[in-house]
């Protein structure tokens, strides 16, 4: 199958509108309709939600998803270049997609969609991490979100599923089994980019959780997690001693060593260390 709709195939729209990927932007286009339709796919059912879409680039993703059913899509770009090639989209599914020429970092989803609303992006590498940490710490949960299914870089996607005690695991494993349930769907070699990146890429499929598995400040949990794991070869109390000099006591009466790493330790612990410490 060449296309997945009436358009012309990607190759000639980056021709057409002269849109080569710039590495200031983290942008490496997929033109594959087959692998963005299948991208699409692991949104789950889209025919009731709108979806958000971050970096559309040329719109293959953004077509993958209008042709899998999406009731809506909002598609922020940055890249004024793809202004175009995303409008002759618009037009092929009349009131469906709407394009903002917006920098991702700073919009605000909240009531420019409705519910359900579902993330999907091939996020550009440089604020992918960026925007995940923000899903995933908003000060009230639930989230806008129902669900996320986002490409990253494979080692990236990695860290997001890793277990407590192995090499990938941290912050964001932590942050992502705190609220969400995460697991990794799908896995692409660099060749099937323009231009190819240097590693892989991986989608990862994120749902929300009705309420956090434990209690804890979002602020507060992820700035002690990033500290703790900033020196994940320290012990704990050397780790967090910025904390002041009772850090020790906070460990223990969260029920961890102050002797034990971070890499040891799991999701409860963090929160209960988190719920120790002062909101910052």
């Amino acid at each position: 199958m060449a296309t997945i709709d009436s358009l012309p195939p990607l190759r000639e729209v980056i021709n057409t509108h002269e849109l080569r990927a710039k590495k200031s932007l983290g942008q490496n286009f997929l033109l594959d309709l087959n692998l963005t339709a299948k991208i699409a796919r692991q949104a789950g059912d889209l025919s009731d939600a709108d979806v958000l879409e971050i970096g559309p680039g040329p719109g293959g993703l953004t077509r993958g998803l209008l042709a899998e059913g999406a009731r809506r899509v909002l598609a922020i770009e940055k890249d004024a270049r793809c202004l175009p090639a995303l409008a002759q989209i618009a037009e092929a599914y009349p009131d469906r997609l709407r394009v903002l020429n917006a920098d991702a970092l700073e919009f605000d989803p909240r009531g420019q969609l409705q519910s359900p609303i579902k993330v999907a992006a091939n996020l550009p590498y440089n604020i992918g991490t960026e925007l995940l940490v923000r899903w995933l710490t908003p000060k009230d949960w639930p989230p806008f979100w129902d669900s996320l299914t986002l490409m990253f870089q494979k080692e990236v996607a990695e860290r997001i599923v890793a277990k407590p005690g192995s090499k990938a695991y941290g912050r964001l494993a932590l942050l992502a089994a705190w609220r969400a349930e995460a697991k990794m769907v799908m896995t692409l070699p660099p060749e099937a980019f323009t231009p190819p990146p240097k590693i892989s890429s991986a989608v990862v499929h994120i749902t929300a959780l009705p309420a956090p598995r434990y209690r804890a400040d979002a602020n507060t949990l992820s700035k002690v997690v990033a500290a703790a794991f900033n020196q994940r070869r320290k012990m704990m109390r050397a780790a967090l001693k910025s904390y002041g000099p009772d850090i020790e006591d906070k460990l223990v009466a969260a029920g961890i060593k102050p002797t034990d790493r971070a890499e040891t330790l799991d999701l409860e612990q963090f929160c209960a260390l988190a719920q120790q410490i002062k909101p910052v």
